[in-house]
């Protein structure tokens, strides 16, 4: 948004902040920053309000502008569907209108009376041009039979602290049992990436054949058999390039029986949240060890039915997810840039 020319008030890492405890320790930070923005809208008055995502934060902010007569749109629904869904009652009175994503949420906000717009995935409309596995193979210098696993742990600094050592155990397990495997490791900045070569020092994993990657997350996924991913976005990435995947995810443990004790579905991954079921595995928090996370990884890489089976099923998802997001996204602002929607 800011290569677009879009003027950035604070800087949006301030706000890459996860779990309950870790919130607590950045509280004053982030009230703070949320006070002077309601302060900066109020006095410059937008003609509409786009609250995008992190809905702890921007849910009162758009509560406070909305009493003050400013529209205020939200885009990407809040996953009341999966836990915390008397956030309902708060939506209402934050947002003129909700944006969602995946197709079943509009109707849990018409219910509600909260005037909603079902736009599609993003990432479907983006995705659909992505290379092919033989052509990302191409990009990468990998042979068509070489057994590929990429390793997504994360884009935030707490889940690398988190994951990288778990990953990174797992990958040398997998590397000793899957012969000639190449193992691709994109990660999103040099920060993360410090911490993950960390994880490699402390392990003495000079020697793993291990590729790492600034950015190109979606060519990494693209070219690999498999992916073990954290959870988060880049399930449902993968799940967009129909890759089948092993989705696993470590927390504090305070924050993980809070989040464990309010979710309403027995799945944590969003292709499996989409399907209803486990369409692939989730090895979560004490159970996301190097030894069941390498076992799951090398049952999907033999089993090449199993494979096909998740990856046309993935491909179905893909499908029902892209509907132009942009476009409808910006369809259902316009009415309020234009004074027609008040």
């Amino acid at each position: 948004m800011i290569a677009a020319g879009v003027d950035s008030l604070f800087p949006l890492d301030k706000l890459a902040v996860r779990g309950y405890v870790e919130v607590l320790r950045h509280y004053r930070e982030i009230i703070g920053i949320r006070r002077k923005l309601r302060k900066y809208f109020l006095a410059e008055r937008p003609t509409v309000f786009i609250g995008i995502d992190a809905p702890d934060f921007n849910l009162d902010l758009e509560a406070a502008l909305k009493r003050a007569g400013i529209p205020t749109v939200h885009y990407v629904s809040p996953s009341i569907w999966a836990w915390r869904g008397g956030r309902i009652r708060k939506i209402r009175r934050a947002v003129s209108r909700m944006l969602t994503v995946f197709p079943f949420e509009a109707a849990i906000y018409e219910k509600a009376g909260v005037p909603v717009s079902y736009v599609g995935h993003p990432l479907a409309d983006m995705l659909a041009d992505a290379p092919s596995r033989a052509e990302a193979r191409a990009e990468l210098r990998i042979a068509a039979t070489t057994p590929v696993v990429a390793l997504l742990p994360g884009s935030r600094v707490s889940e690398l602290e988190s994951l990288a050592d778990v990953f990174v155990a797992a990958a040398e397990k997998i590397a000793a049992q899957v012969e000639g495997v190449r193992l691709l490791v994109p990660l999103l900045n040099r920060q993360t990436r410090e911490l993950f070569e960390a994880a490699l020092y402390r392990r003495k994993s000079g020697e793993l054949e291990i590729s790492l990657l600034f950015g190109h997350a979606h060519q990494a996924m693209a070219a690999a058999d498999v992916v073990l991913v954290a959870s988060g976005t880049a399930t449902l990435e993968a799940a967009l390039l129909q890759r089948p995947m092993v989705i696993t995810y470590r927390m504090p443990r305070l924050s993980w029986w809070i989040m464990k004790s309010q979710r309403y579905q027995p799945w944590v991954g969003l292709p499996n949240i989409l399907a209803g079921e486990f369409v692939v595995p989730e090895l979560l928090q004490d159970a996301a060890t190097p030894e069941a996370l390498s076992a799951a990884v090398i049952d999907l890489l033999h089993d090449i039915d199993r494979r096909r089976t998740i990856e046309q099923r993935f491909a179905t998802m893909a499908a029902e997810l892209r509907h132009g997001a942009a476009e409808r996204a910006a369809a259902a602002v316009l009415p309020y840039l234009t004074g027609a929607t008040r």
